[in-house]
């Protein structure tokens, strides 16, 4: 069998949310009655706690809440019903190439595992996505109560895929500190930087386009090591 391979899903496999993001909560705002400002601020200052803690409603209910607003069960629902379609898109905007990248991975005997800090409407949204029927695997920080770098949430994508995290390999832009996650658990790291640059630090091999991917897995150093092109182990250098 050839080595599994576990991926980060934003600015790895499709492009994160970023500006897009912040309109649609500003929309939703107004939708619950509190300032679109105030919201926006609000899903910044709790991304952990929405990565492992809450629900779209929870959310929407905890943070009006405290920007004083008394939004009705029908606002709450609404609100809730954008931000879903949000997830929708963004899974949706995945590209062909990407999708045939994945399929070759697949037809070379790659077990595929998807490992992704993401909050709860992206994980309702997985099982419809192009995506979801090629991966074995998919561990959402949302479902687990974990997110990364915490070496647990490594482990539970490799017991699920039933092998030892140092069989796998991990791809990734770089972002919540996930290359030394996996680096630390004995993973092979491979960061991409067609979406985002996000960690130019990081001295391991990096590659440009997915399409890249599958060759680069079936180079001898990438089977047998985690080492870098000059001998360092793939961890960050700052």
């Amino acid at each position: 069998m050839s080595r599994p391979v576990i991926f980060d899903l934003f600015h790895t496999l499709v492009r994160g949310a970023d500006d897009e993001r912040d309109r649609v909560v500003g929309e939703m705002a107004l939708m619950v009655g509190v300032a679109p400002a105030g919201l926006v601020a609000a899903y910044h200052a709790t991304w952990r706690d929405r990565l492992v803690r809450w629900d779209v409603e929870e959310t929407v209910r905890i943070l009006a809440g405290r920007l004083g607003g008394t939004p009705i069960n029908e606002q709450v629902t609404r609100a809730g019903g954008h931000r879903r379609d949000l997830a929708r898109r963004r899974l949706d905007s995945v590209s062909t190439a990407t999708l045939d990248v994945l399929d070759a991975l697949r037809d070379d005997g790659h077990p595929l595992a998807l490992i992704s800090n993401a909050t709860a409407e992206t994980a309702e949204a997985w099982p419809q996505s192009r995506l979801a029927r090629r991966f074995d695997v998919a561990v959402f920080s949302c479902d687990v109560g974990l997110a990364k770098p915490d070496p647990a949430i490594y482990h539970t994508a490799a017991e699920r895929l039933g092998v030892a995290p140092a069989e796998c390999v991990f791809v990734g832009d770089g972002a919540d500190g996930e290359l030394a996650g996996a680096a630390a658990v004995g993973m092979t790291v491979l960061r991409t930087t067609e979406h985002s640059d996000t960690d130019p630090s990081w001295g391991g091999r990096a590659f440009a386009t997915l399409g890249d991917l599958p060759a680069l897995l079936r180079e001898p150093t990438s089977r047998s090591s985690a080492s870098t092109s000059d001998g360092r182990v793939g961890r960050p250098t700052g």
